[in-house]
């Protein structure tokens, strides 16, 4: 049985207890509206926490919502930025997203 509401609340029990995932999970809550209003910033925000601890995963997510103006002011500079970071730290996705936006000249 599928209860988004009590996803919602373990997920922001988890990331005000410091576990980055519960972050990142609770901000793809947010900006789906799944068992909460959506709510684009509050995910961008979310995002970045899990990126700040660590989550690189989350610091793609917080790129691609600076890359589209999604939650946030649309910034391919910083978008390119944070691929940049999490690619230099090993992350291979990471690299893939520094070569796209060198061949369509963003960031």
């Amino acid at each position: 049985m599928k209860d988004q509401a009590r996803a919602v609340a373990l997920f922001k029990q988890a990331c005000d207890g410091g576990n980055v995932n519960g972050c990142t999970n609770l901000g793809k809550m947010y900006l789906n509206g799944w068992g909460v209003a959506k709510d684009e910033a509050r995910a961008f925000a979310l995002y970045k926490q899990a990126c700040d601890g660590g989550n690189t995963s989350s610091c793609i997510d917080v790129g691609g919502m600076c890359a589209k103006g999604t939650g946030v002011a649309k910034d391919e500079a910083r978008a390119f930025g944070l691929y940049k970071q999490v690619c230099d730290g090993g992350n291979m996705y990471g690299c893939a997203l520094v070569g796209t936006s060198y061949v369509n000249g963003t960031g």
